[in-house]
């Protein structure tokens, strides 16, 4: 029964952890298409701009030396001058954003290994900030201040991914909750510390907040705040399993309603 109860527990966090990349996969797909638009204009503009250098080229040839200023059109010389090295950095920019993308979302989806390992802390936060790019950035501004001498923890990446998603969906959802005019936005701030033999997460944002009298029910199973086909309550209750029962960590809530609300996850360090 018992392992029974462990693989219906895995098969749980497996179903939600597809549903989460059938969501995201729109909005992936919109943060690669703005890259590779870019990529694609800066290529149409380098074409012309090579047509037009080997014209010079071929006036230079055709005149022999010396090639005078007038045998040239200088304004159109110094502009492609100007443009191109500007045009190559952002096709690189644009391919390395979209390489980025890709990579993180493959992280995210990728099932892993079933047995513990060493999580970069950091490294599985900044994924999942960009696999989620699409669902926080049109309600609010994210900040990192991840502390590079973090040490890693053993666990397992994926179910951590899964958590750090459900946070910031959930604070993009308060968020939007509380700044509903056209333009507004608040904040989600993501803080990684070393603290007394824990690796300690905090996601903060500046939503709605959660009342008092539900935040100790927050991490019950199917419990929810959310209308009817906009949440399953399982998201709190998943991430409460995982941090606590699988990784032997805590979890808890700080909120204060109409302000904000941060989430407080300890993970013990690796021996």
């Amino acid at each position: 029964m018992l392992e029974q109860l462990r693989e219906n527990e895995r098969q749980l966090a497996h179903k939600q952890k597809l549903e989460s990349i059938g969501e995201l996969a729109a909005g992936v797909a919109h943060e690669i298409n703005t890259p590779i638009q870019y990529i694609g204009d800066n290529a149409k503009f380098l074409e012309d701009a090579f047509n037009d250098l080997v014209k010079f080229a071929e006036v230079g040839r055709a005149a022999g030396p010396p090639v005078t200023p007038e045998l040239l059109d200088r304004t159109a010389l110094d502009y492609h001058r100007a443009e191109v090295p500007k045009a190559l950095h952002e096709l690189q920019d644009g391919a390395a954003q979209v390489a980025r993308i890709v990579r993180a979302m493959k992280e995210f989806s990728h099932p892993g290994p079933i047995e513990r390992q060493s999580i970069d802390l950091n490294h599985a936060i900044e994924s999942t900030v960009l696999v989620a790019t699409h669902e926080w950035k049109y309600a609010a501004e994210l900040t990192t201040d991840l502390d590079p001498e973090l040490p890693p923890v053993r666990g397992l990446a994926g179910e951590i991914n899964q958590v750090m998603l459900n946070l910031i969906v959930n604070a993009a959802h308060a968020i939007s909750e509380l700044h509903k005019a056209p333009g507004e936005k608040g904040r989600i701030h993501i803080r990684t510390r070393e603290d007394g033999g824990f690796a300690e997460i905090r996601v903060t944002d500046t939503g709605c907040g959660i009342p008092e009298a539900i935040q100790s029910r927050i991490f019950d199973p199917f419990f929810t705040t959310k209308p009817v086909g906009k949440g399953t309550g399982q998201g709190l209750a998943l991430a409460y399993a995982i941090i606590v029962k699988k990784h032997h960590g805590t979890i808890r809530v700080e909120s204060q309603p109409g302000r904000g609300t941060t989430f407080i996850i300890r993970l013990p360090l690796q021996a």
